[in-house]
């Protein structure tokens, strides 16, 4: 998971200015030349952070490249490499944000070579992803590619509730579709596929995951000793 260890995130947090974002709000544009790193914070305590990271292709398409939540850092590669925003990160939740400059983040790197080695591991993970997804669109039908998504995001952000787990973000038909490189048409079929499994239940902007078990199977993931446990809202 890319997040922080929370000694290193409270210091970073001392050299930052927060700010607060609704859903919707973008928080970082592909193309602006600022070079700040921003640390994901949920609005409210109980709820978790969740941004989508979004690229524009030629003739005016998007693609959808990941999802980032609570305690990920955004932005760092603008930072360190000093290079125009390669896409665009918009907030799913309503999220507080603690945004550092670029000098302050670089004079912390340079003073804490724990972090700075795992920013860099951070930035390695996020490439394995990124060629894992790759080798998902040529070895995996669109089903499979689907399923395989959705228990990454049951791991990463699933509260238990309605008879599931929930996938803890709102992502259309089309946005799944372009996380996995699939057309709207071919998301719906799989979509349909994985319902008549027993998997999911689909709904309006969201999906919940009925057997995690079964999904991973499906998925062609290994399977993990105990399932996690689903996040649940403290009252």
């Amino acid at each position: 998971m890319d997040r922080l260890p929370a000694a290193q995130a409270a210091e970073l947090l001392t050299l930052s200015r927060t700010t607060t974002f609704e859903a919707g709000d973008v928080l970082l544009r592909q193309g602006e030349p600022s070079r700040h790193v921003m640390l994901l914070q949920p609005a409210d305590p109980a709820a978790v952070a969740c941004a989508k990271v979004t690229a524009g292709l030629e003739g005016g398409a998007e693609t959808l490249l990941s999802i980032r939540v609570s305690g990920d850092l955004i932005g760092e590669q603008a930072a360190l490499r000093d290079v125009p925003r390669s896409a665009t990160v918009t907030a799913c939740t309503p999220l507080r944000v603690a945004v550092v400059t670029a000098d302050r983040f670089l004079a912390f790197l340079g003073g804490h070579p724990e972090a700075a080695q795992h920013v860099a591991a951070v930035l390695a993970d996020r490439l394995d992803s990124a060629n894992r997804r790759r080798l998902d669109f040529a070895a995996y039908s669109v089903p499979i590619r689907l399923a395989r998504v959705l228990v990454e995001l049951a791991d990463l952000l699933g509260r238990a509730g309605d008879g599931g787990t929930s996938i803890g973000v709102e992502l259309s038909q089309p946005e799944l579709g372009r996380l996995i490189g699939a057309g709207e048409d071919a998301v719906g079929q799989a979509v349909r596929r994985l319902k008549t499994e027993g998997f999911v239940r689909p709904h309006y902007r969201g999906v919940t995951v009925l057997d995690l078990r079964g999904l991973r199977r499906f998925a062609d993931l290994a399977p993990v000793t105990s399932e996690p446990r689903p996040r649940t809202r403290r009252s």
